[in-house]
């Protein structure tokens, strides 16, 4: 009897260990799941408010305005397909593009990717764990790379606009920049800064359709100019995208086709919550739709610890958002 106990110890452990084993890969399904399920589903930011009162004036939200953040990834290379929730890529270029449905009629703002704005903080399974304070360009980098970074950032730039909702997103990496370029047959601008060593082919003073690289030196290049400040980029980056919405909108109108090419031969480099249909549909709109310029908030760009920090006046963030989401009450 003593030896048949003795031997008995080792099945009954050999079952327990099975249980367990079997408990843990039967939970590890189910976590593994729930991540699939809840990553990035983030807690929802306040919403702009139905009625507002400012300088002694009753507003109230337009109905049909519609929101599409583009981002221009600072990495060179394709999409990533990273699962990681902690990544490298900042948003090195931030755009909200702002479409009144009813006028017919489109702006953009130009968000400093050096503001400063609370951000969501992400655990292993793309939930929110904790917030930070920092350049809203981090907001990228916590996350997978893809679809969690870019939710991530439109989080960021929600909070940054007092509850603007963001409709949808496509992100690009910068490579893309000279790609798109050439689509429309380049871009031609005023070279108004001395890039004299960094690309001699871009002659401060003069006028240049720029080909290829030269875009992305022209709208990416910071360090080594007179003025490195993120600020000028911007103005580089607004001179730029107004002359490439042009030339878009023209290359659409010269032949039906076009959106369809662009959006095949951009598909490497993009990642967005819109399918390839939905997206020509939105391209449709850039090139229908009257283009009201490119806007940016006004605030003070001072030095940090380490790096360029961005504090947007609130009056400026308040009077955007009236002007472009809101219309006086009748």
């Amino acid at each position: 009897m003593q030896r048949s106990r003795i031997g008995e110890a080792p099945v009954f452990k050999i079952i327990l260990i099975g249980v367990i084993v079997v408990s843990l890969v039967t939970a590890g399904f189910f976590l593994l799941r729930r991540w699939e399920n809840n990553r990035g589903d983030f807690p929802e930011h306040e919403t702009l408010a139905e009625v507002l009162e400012h300088d002694g004036v009753e507003y109230v939200l337009r109905e049909n305005v519609e929101t599409f953040l583009v981002l221009g990834l600072d990495k060179f290379d394709g999409a990533s397909s990273a699962d990681s929730y902690n990544n490298d890529k900042q948003a090195d270029f931030l755009m909200l593009f702002v479409f009144d449905n009813d006028a017919k009629r489109y702006t953009a703002i130009h968000i400093n990717r050096d503001t400063m704005v609370e951000m969501n903080v992400l655990g292993v399974a793309g939930n929110k764990v904790d917030t930070v304070y920092k350049q809203i360009a981090l907001s990228h980098t916590y996350g997978n790379g893809r679809d969690v970074s870019c939710h991530n950032t439109a989080n960021s730039i929600s909070s940054l606009l007092l509850g603007v909702k963001v409709s949808h997103y496509a992100s690009l990496t910068m490579d893309s920049v000279a790609v798109m370029n050439d689509l429309v047959g380049g871009v031609e601008v005023l070279i108004e800064d001395d890039f004299t060593g960094i690309d001699d082919t871009l002659v401060k003073g003069e006028t240049v359709r720029l080909k290829g690289d030269q875009a992305l030196n022209y709208v990416r290049t910071r360090q080594g100019l007179e003025d490195s400040s993120n600020s000028t980029r911007m103005q580089r980056q607004q001179q730029y995208i107004n002359a490439l919405c042009d030339a878009l909108s023209k290359c659409a109108e010269e032949d039906d086709e076009f959106i369809v090419d662009v959006s095949v031969k951009m598909s490497d480099y993009l990642i967005s919550d819109r399918s390839v249909t939905q997206l020509q549909d939105l391209a449709n709109k850039f090139s229908q739709y009257e283009f009201t310029g490119v806007e940016s908030l006004e605030g003070e760009s001072v030095l940090g610890k380490e790096f360029m920090e961005f504090y947007p006046n609130q009056e400026s963030v308040k009077d955007m958002v009236i002007e472009l989401f809101y219309e006086p009450k009748k």
